[in-house]
C-alpha cells in the first residue's frame, strides 16, 4: 500500500520512528510533512494528506501534530476523507473496522513513541469489516457530506 504521511513541527522526534515502522510493514510512503526543526501550520499537511488519499494517490494516511485533533480536522475538510484522532490501539482498530477511516491522526504530545507505533500498526493492519450496519452508517456520512457540499 501507499501511505501518505504528514506532520507539523510537533512530530519532530516521532516522525522518523513512524516512517521506519511503515516501511518495515512493507508500505511505500509519500511524505508531505516537515523535517525536525522546521515549522508548518498543521492544516497544510492535513489537507495534503487528505487530498492524496481522496485522489487515490495514496491508500491511507497517517498524520501527526501536537494533539492529532487539528490536523485531523484539516484532513476531514477534504471530500471523501474519514480521519480520526486516536490515542489508543483499540480505537485505531475500530476506526478501520467500523468506520472505514482512511486517515489516522496521532498527537505527538499526547502519546509516547512506542504507543504511537502500536497505534499506527493497528490502523494499517486492520481492514474494514464490510458489515451491513457499518456500510449503512458510512453511507449516511457520505450523504451528509454531499448535502452540505463539502
Amino acid at each position: 500500500m501507499k501511505i501518505a504521511f504528514g506532520n507539523d513541527h510537533a512530530a519532530g522526534e516521532l516522525k522518523p520512528l513512524l516512517l521506519e515502522l511503515i516501511g518495515e510493514l512493507g508500505h511505500e510512503v509519500i511524505d508531505v510533512g516537515v523535517a525536525a526543526g522546521e515549522a508548518v501550520d498543521y492544516p497544510i499537511p492535513g489537507e495534503k494528506v487528505g487530498r492524496l488519499v481522496a485522489c487515490k494517490e495514496a491508500d491511507l494516511g497517517v498524520l501527526v501534530c501536537g494533539t492529532g485533533v487539528g490536523i485531523s480536522l484539516a484532513a476531514n475538510k477534504v471530500k471523501g476523507i474519514r480521519a480520526a484522532a486516536c490515542s489508543d490501539t483499540a480505537t485505531a482498530r475500530l476506526i478501520r473496522e467500523h468506520n472505514n477511516a482512511n486517515v489516522i491522526a496521532i498527537g505527538a504530545r499526547i502519546v509516547g513513541a512506542e504507543l504511537a507505533k502500536d497505534i499506527v500498526k493497528a490502523f494499517l493492519t486492520t481492514d474494514f469489516s464490510g458489515d451491513e450496519r457499518h456500510v449503512r452508517r458510512i453511507s449516511l456520512i457520505t450523504e451528509a457530506e454531499e448535502r452540505f457540499g463539502k
